[in-house]
């Protein structure tokens, strides 16, 4: 065989498995507004950047025919690429082929880069669209997922692990995703469910769609599963390249540091008067945010879900940080279990890769209730303080107003090992709420009283004069300073720099034991 008829065999063959499963389903891919796999690469990746491996796998199936149906890559797309030039390993699902089925060569293709991804230290994207595991190839597939499962598991901590569903995601499938850090779902065309429609009508009698059971509303507002929601798929990519832009390659590394042209020192006067002289009337502490951080781009997680909370990334001087805050708009800011557990997560996440903490803190206390008592608020509770107490990266807390009872205690206070402690003029941090404390402390008296509503509102006075301030903590050092609000951003960079060589440690174990 010439050399040229043995280029042209290559070419013929690259040519045939990048079409996949053929024009005719790449067509109806395209009818039901999807990209295919490849395509999806070309818009997450800097153009020209991707390396494909294993283009030339296909199954080993033999039962039902298998061997007769064969497609170069079988039904994934592997390999490597560069997002804003920095080194990322992918994988896409292709529905095209045997409509995105998980094989045993599937898994061992998505294992290698995984692999690849651990021992070189870069960031792990997934792309999934998939109808589950491939039913010819009955529990070697099954087997596949678990491989799978135990890199994720391995990989957790180590590398930033990002999921998008662009299609269908069942059973099994759901897994590896929900071990990742991050999920991305397109509006109208991704799901997840650990069993479909016509299963739980089956078993439970219940009709209910594919969108009502397990579609991206749903998992942004409800469950919690998903983190972002898209209009699009090529917004999803998007947003995700963006989001890569504030993490660091693995953690053993600092995130990126991006120039910023927004002045370290520039004031922001309207903070001054932001908080409400009316201790009880909200205000969107989103507004406090994207006044403070570089330039006022802020990129919120799971923005429909536990809204009383609000958790993203930011910079601050060019340094990329995580935000945790209470959002008084909703709930008053009050954790609850769904709050205490998003913002759990998001710390440990940040711990993980060294982005730093911010945390603003305006909260009443814990969701008093018995759904939420019986729902477990104390354990639930439990895991946001383990995570704020077990994190070692620089951890800056500012007070802007309500810091009452044991929920001061878990917002990132100096007493779990916050590094600077700040507060507003218009903090008030107490055991409870002026009216609270008065009913208890001065119950006898008030009921004594001839006037009892003019005497407890006296005393209400009273107590929110004595203690509704800063000033006790900071007499007893749990405040590092009260600061005038419109030097928060100027505070906020000039503590990150000076953190930036903080090296802290937790006694040497295994793993803690965080109360899941």
């Amino acid at each position: 065989m010439k050399d040229e008829s043995r280029i042209e065999k290559l070419r013929s063959l690259k040519a045939q498995a990048r079409v996949g499963g053929g024009d005719e389903r790449v067509r109806r891919q395209h009818e039901q507004g999807k990209l295919t796999a490849r395509e999806r690469l070309d818009l997450l990746l800097d153009k020209g950047s991707f390396h494909e491996i294993d283009m030339f796998v296909t199954h080993r199936a033999r039962d039902f025919g298998m061997e007769a149906k064969k497609f170069l890559s079988d039904s994934v797309v592997t390999g490597w690429g560069t997002i804003e030039g920095r080194l990322v390993y992918v994988y896409s699902q292709d529905f095209t082929v045997f409509g995105g089925s998980l094989s045993q060569v599937h898994s061992e293709k998505i294992c290698k880069v995984m692999d690849m991804a651990i021992k070189n230290g870069a960031p792990l994207i997934g792309l999934n669209d998939s109808g589950g595991a491939r039913i010819q190839e009955g529990v070697v597939s099954l087997g596949g997922y678990a491989d799978i499962f135990l890199r994720n598991t391995l990989a957790s901590g180590v590398i930033p692990q990002i999921s998008a569903i662009m299609g269908p995601c069942a059973g099994g499938a759901v897994y590896s995703p929900a071990l990742t850090d991050f999920i991305f779902m397109v509006q109208n065309s991704s799901y997840m469910f650990v069993t479909g429609p016509d299963v739980v009508k089956a078993v439970t009698h219940e009709e209910v769609s594919f969108e009502d059971l397990g579609g991206a509303s749903v998992h942004a507002e409800i469950s919690g599963v998903c983190h972002y929601v898209a209009d699009s798929e090529a917004d999803c990519l998007f947003l995700m390249r963006m989001l890569l832009g504030f993490l660091p390659q693995n953690n053993m590394e600092d995130p990126p540091f991006v120039e910023s042209s927004d002045d370290p020192l520039r004031s922001e006067l309207a903070l001054d008067s932001i908080v409400p002289d009316n201790p009880n009337k909200p205000y969107d502490m989103r507004d406090v945010i994207r006044m403070v951080v570089d330039d006022g781009d802020f990129l919120e997680i799971q923005a429909a879900y536990a809204p009383n909370i609000v958790i993203g990334f930011a910079r601050l001087g060019g340094h990329s940080v995580g935000i945790v805050a209470n959002q008084p708009e909703h709930l008053a800011g009050v954790l609850d279990i769904n709050a205490a557990e998003k913002a759990a997560r998001f710390v440990r996440f940040c711990d993980c890769f060294n982005v730093p903490l911010v945390t603003l803190v305006d909260v009443p206390g814990f969701l008093p209730g018995t759904t939420q008592e019986h729902g477990g608020i104390i354990r639930h509770g439990a895991k946001l303080l383990y995570a704020f107490c077990e994190a070692t990266v620089p951890k800056i807390t500012v007070i802007i107003r309500k810091a009452y009872g044991g929920a001061y205690d878990v917002m990132n206070s100096k007493h779990i090992r916050a590094d600077v402690n700040l507060a507003w003029p218009t903090a008030e941090i107490a055991v409870m709420g002026p009216e609270g404390a008065v009913n208890i402390i001065f119950r006898k008296e008030i009921l004594k009283s001839v006037d009892s509503e003019s005497k407890r509102a006296d005393l209400v006075e009273e107590y929110r004069d004595a203690f509704a301030h800063p000033y006790v903590a900071a007499g007893m050092g749990y405040l590092d300073d009260v600061i005038e609000p419109h030097e928060t951003r100027t505070r906020l960079i000039n503590a990150l720099e000076m953190l930036s060589n903080k090296r802290d440690a937790n006694p040497a174990k295994k793993h803690g034991n965080i109360p899941l």
